[in-house]
């Protein structure tokens, strides 16, 4: 990417994502580097999950609100199996609650947890299957000013301005959406976009990726145990771009008195 195309900071021009400019915009990453971005196509997502979750990573997650547009590059991800995977929601079957899990690759399953926290998934692989990837954490790439605000704090800057602290207290940019509940938060992701379609470029939550992107190579990423699973913890996978600032802090699962998610 040219510098005309960025920001001052390094990042595409305000707006650059937006619906009407999906399948034109430039890479935000250095790490998929090349070609035209666009919106995902469905068979991106229509494959096993363990294959999705890995090749999300560096993909660019964008929800357009009536406040504005927020973006994150895609850095770390879990996945889970359906009803074969003893930590997904489906391993007990259909509910009204995981009804999404069972549609259509390429919707976002939201889910509410802890009474206090939303969480994305991407649902793949075939309808019926269950299979969803979980969106642990993200780089954001547009709308930090806007993902400050909705998490209660203002952005460290670069080049401090005397006399204009502003308000709320200083969040580093890697601390704003570093978790799957802080993502959501950032991006205003809630209840409304439970089943949302995220391969449509008229939707307001979407998916995008370079034309042609399968996923980076397999030296930039990581892999491991997923976070805070009581069953099924033993299966390495998470996965995270290598190095990245902005992954996840790991914890495993800690028995707590009352009830409790399995993820």
């Amino acid at each position: 990417m040219t510098s005309a195309a960025r920001g001052g900071n390094g990042l595409p021009e305000s707006g650059s994502i937006g619906p009407s400019s999906s399948s034109s915009l430039e890479p935000v990453s250095p790490r998929p580097s090349g070609g035209r971005w666009e919106v995902l196509q469905r068979e991106f997502l229509d494959r096993p999950v363990l294959a999705v979750a890995p090749a999300l990573l560096g993909c660019v997650l964008a929800h357009q609100s009536a406040d504005g547009l927020v973006a994150a590059e895609i850095v770390e991800v879990e996945a889970y199996r359906g009803e074969s995977d003893p930590a997904s929601h489906a391993y007990r079957g259909k509910t009204p609650r995981n009804a999404v899990m069972y549609g259509e690759p390429g919707h976002a399953y939201v889910y509410f947890t802890y009474g206090m926290h939303f969480c994305v998934n991407l649902v793949c692989q075939q309808p019926g299957e269950a299979a969803a990837v979980l969106l642990r954490a993200g780089r954001l790439v547009e709308g930090v000013e806007l993902a400050a605000r909705r998490r209660g704090a203002r952005p460290v800057p670069v080049r401090p301005v005397a006399g204009r602290a502003g308000a709320g207290r200083a969040v580093a940019d890697r601390e704003l959406a570093r978790g799957p509940a802080r993502l959501c938060q950032a991006l205003a992701i809630g209840r409304a976009e439970n089943g949302a379609d995220v391969c449509d470029a008229a939707s307001p939550l979407r998916v995008l990726g370079p034309a042609g992107f399968d996923g980076l190579p397999s030296g930039a990423i990581s892999s491991g145990p997923r976070v805070g699973v009581r069953l099924g913890a033993e299966e390495p996978w998470r996965f995270w771009i290598t190095g990245e600032p902005t992954v996840s802090v790991y914890r495993p699962y800690v028995p707590k008195l009352r009830g409790n998610s399995s993820r």
